[in-house]
């Protein structure tokens, strides 16, 4: 270890967060949540007997960052939102698939039920993640049954120790009912994906509402579910982007930097097209906050005015979200275009003093495409190693994703018809 490197480990802080392992290149090899990071981090250069593959990562380490996150269930949404993102040879290395676990929520069974899997498949049920910490994710979700109960096996209609202890919806001995339950995993869902805030916010005015309109138990089952999480808040607290050291990613300064912003841009949105020959185009727009994603955030548009002209496409799908000035405006929109995309939305939200930007991929939309940026009618080439470039990446492949996604939808109906 170089003075350098042990100099920059005596100042890590005895905080919950994020660590970067780098190699002498500058690359980010390994991504690492921590409840305590200066523990956590120093573990791995101390004397201790540590597996091969431990052993011959550390040998790879020659610098290290971090960044800071209120707690550990912070952290936990941000390393998986950062391995997306920069995608660490090592923690596929040390990693296997099997790792990886996603939560499932069978919505489309009358009776869901709430499990963890480690396999996603096109079943209909509801599926959030991945996350790489699974007792973690596990923890988390016994804390959320206090306030939202559910079923954790396939329902069978028998009461069971968990029916008396408040831990099931109860709709085996009458006490709610699936079309109840299945309202209130909604709202679990939401917490979940990381719309806290208006959760809690829709709970207090349904408190309210219920309350003047007589209706005494839904306003008590409304205040109940407020007061649980306020008090869950002091316990766990899901990954809060809003709360984020923004001055500690580096692709958000950096992208500050090359656009000549006041500061770092916190809100940034993606567009992309998606049709096929013409038959079913639709549009996403998805979101990232302090530069993490936020998927209750995203919007999916149909588009109305044109088939197969993306030009178009895009300055409809600009022009109808522009008309929503309840979604926060964004500080920079990247597109999946060239110059003559940027041109054609410009006028629409310099007005507004939104920065637009592009991703010319001049076709090819494979993992490997360059990223080359437009900005200001010129063309920028990134290092693909680079922290803007992987943030761009990732942008660009979660509004492929989800206008994909949708398109998909939007084709088995109506093959269905």
């Amino acid at each position: 270890m170089d003075t350098a490197l042990k100099q920059k480990l005596d100042r890590l802080p005895a905080s919950p967060g994020v660590y970067f392992h780098k190699d002498k290149n500058g690359e980010i090899i390994y991504v690492g949540k921590a409840a305590v990071l200066k523990n956590r981090v120093r573990q791995y250069f101390q004397k201790s007997k540590k597996d091969i593959k431990t052993e011959a990562l550390v040998k790879e380490i020659a610098d290290t960052d971090w960044i800071q996150v209120e707690t550990e269930m912070d952290a936990l949404f941000l390393e998986s939102e950062m391995i997306k993102r920069y995608m660490p040879k090592w923690n596929i290395l040390l990693r296997d698939d099997k790792s990886v676990s996603y939560i499932k929520v069978s919505m489309q069974l009358e009776v869901p039920d709430v499990s963890i899997t480690r396999n996603p498949i096109d079943d209909g049920a509801t599926y959030i993640g991945p996350f790489y910490a699974k007792l973690t994710i596990e923890k988390a979700l016994r804390i959320l049954r206090k306030v939202f109960p559910y079923y954790n096996k396939p329902y069978t209609a028998k009461k069971t120790l968990d029916t008396d202890l408040g831990l099931t919806p109860g709709i085996e001995i009458g006490r709610s009912t699936p079309k109840d339950y299945k309202r209130n995993l909604r709202k679990m869902i939401r917490y979940l994906k990381g719309d806290r805030e208006k959760l809690m916010r829709d709970l207090e005015k349904t408190m309210k509402k219920e309350a003047n309109a007589g209706n005494f138990e839904l306003a008590a089952e409304a205040r109940d579910q407020l007061f649980g999480l306020k008090e869950l808040k002091k316990k766990i607290i899901f990954s809060d982007r809003e709360f984020l050291d923004i001055s500690s990613d580096q692709a958000l300064t950096q992208l500050q930097k090359i656009l000549n912003l006041n500061e770092p841009p916190r809100r940034i949105e993606g567009y992309d097209i998606s049709h096929q020959s013409g038959t079913n185009t639709v549009g996403s727009m998805v979101v990232f906050i302090n530069g993490a994603s936020a998927r209750n955030e995203y919007r999916k548009f149909k588009i109305r005015s044109s088939t197969n002209d993306d030009l178009k496409s895009m300055v409809e799908i600009i022009t109808r979200r522009l008309k929503h000035a309840e979604w926060e405006y964004p500080n920079l929109v990247v597109l999946d275009g060239g110059i003559t995309q940027v041109r054609a939305v410009e006028p629409l939200l310099k007005p507004l003093g939104i920065r637009v930007i592009g991703r010319d991929k001049s076709g090819n939309h494979s993992k490997s495409a360059e990223v080359v940026l437009v900005v200001n009618d010129k063309k920028i080439k990134l290092d693909k190693t680079s922290h803007i470039a992987r943030l761009i990446a990732r942008i660009d492949e979660e509004s492929h994703r989800f206008a994909i996604t949708y398109h998909s939808l939007l084709k088995r109906k109506s093959m269905l018809k």
